[in-house]
């Protein structure tokens, strides 16, 4: 007998938690898990978690929303899953979570649910839905935080009982990597090249990554520094880089469906972030052979250990990461000796395949009734 899985996102595009979804689901193996995915149809959504999963049209589903948070969702939510006959709900992301667990509820299913990380929240408004996602973490059979420092904050910031936190950890889908980097872009310079892909978005931290290639510009003229992604930073971030008088040197690509295949043309990686879970995008670089360099802060301590599968500088530390690309710039066999280490640090711990097992243990236990459930 089956067991059915509804994955619940509301999407704004197709970033690190949508392809998450599709990893888990593409490298399933159990035959007796079902997978469905359930998005919000708003304005602003993205149906691309859909379209890229591979399901059969009756497994995919759209929950129709006629605001950004409309309540009747759940009651459309909770219709579905009754109608599907879900045995287990799986949310991802502070709206989803909210949505998710009283629809779950009514629906009178399991529920699981994995943080992939939190934002450095101004607006106030969704600072208040924040704070209403970490209290819906309470009324899950289980939350499953991607990294530790997910699952330290879950606990201490958010109260969450230990028993009710079961980290599994961010996989990435080494096939996919595999057929991009086989047909990868043409190296169109010779030139140091230092890369990005991901959301161009206020916790990347990307001012950071300018500044760093500022510094390392000055004695690296033929540098480049490309940006793979879009967000609602991109415009700040040229303004930026048209101060800096850096225009020749950064480019921005946008979002690329065929962004994997730019990874070979990278010298080096490169992430600023302020939060992160465990990030897919140094994943994917790892997988592909190339060596990543990073601010050293909770959750890519996990996935890179400084000096032997990357480069870690302190938060902030500007001049030490431009040092941390002089080094690499000047010694191919470090950097190949690091991106070697990397990929194989990947393929060991943090495969989709690992994940999806992982995950396929967890639902049996929850519909088996086996889980002691938090007093």
């Amino acid at each position: 007998m089956s067991i059915r899985v509804l994955q619940f996102i509301c999407p704004t595009g197709y970033y690190g938690a949508e392809r998450w979804i599709n990893a888990l689901v593409s490298a399933n193996t159990d035959p007796e898990i079902e997978y469905h995915i359930a998005i919000t149809d708003e304005l602003g959504a993205s149906d691309e978690v859909l379209t890229r999963s591979g399901l059969p049209d009756d497994r995919q589903h759209r929950l129709k929303m006629s605001s950004k948070f409309d309540p009747r969702a759940v009651l459309r939510l909770t219709r579905l899953l009754k109608k599907f006959q879900i045995d287990v709900l799986h949310t991802h992301g502070y709206k989803s979570d909210i949505l998710g667990i009283v629809a779950a509820k009514l629906a009178g299913i399991r529920s699981v649910c994995t943080p992939h990380g939190f934002e450095n929240a101004e607006d106030k408004w969704l600072k208040a839905y924040l704070w209403l996602g970490g209290k819906a973490f309470h009324w899950f059979d289980w939350v499953c935080p991607l990294s530790e420092g997910i699952a330290k904050t879950i606990v201490e910031n958010y109260g969450l009982g230990g028993r009710k936190v079961r980290m599994i950890n961010n996989g990435v889908d080494l096939t996919e990597v595999e057929t991009a980097i086989s047909s990868p872009k043409p190296r169109e310079t010779s030139d140091f090249t230092i890369g990005y892909i991901g959301q161009l978005i206020s916790r990347k931290n990307l001012q950071a990554t300018i500044c760093a290639f500022e510094l390392f510009h000055q004695q690296n003229r033929n540098a480049r520094l490309v940006f793979i992604g879009d967000g609602d930073e991109k415009a700040q971030l040229m303004g930026l880089i048209k101060q800096l008088g850096l225009s020749d040197s950064v480019a921005f690509l946008g979002f690329r469906d065929d962004r994997l295949a730019f990874l070979p043309t990278f010298d080096a990686f490169v992430l600023t972030s302020s939060l992160e879970g465990i990030p897919r995008c140094l994943m994917e670089a790892m997988a592909a052979r190339v060596c990543v360099t990073a601010f050293d802060i909770p959750g890519v301590d996990a996935l890179v250990t400084s000096g032997e599968t990357g480069l870690l500088v302190p938060y902030g530390n500007i001049q030490a990461l431009s040092k941390a690309w002089t080094k690499l710039s000047q010694d191919a066999d470090l950097r190949t000796s690091l991106a070697d280490a990397g990929r194989a640090r990947v393929y060991r711990k943090f495969s989709a395949a690992a994940m999806a097992d992982e995950y396929a243990a967890l639902f049996h236990e929850l519909t088996t009734g086996k889980i002691v459930q938090d007093a």
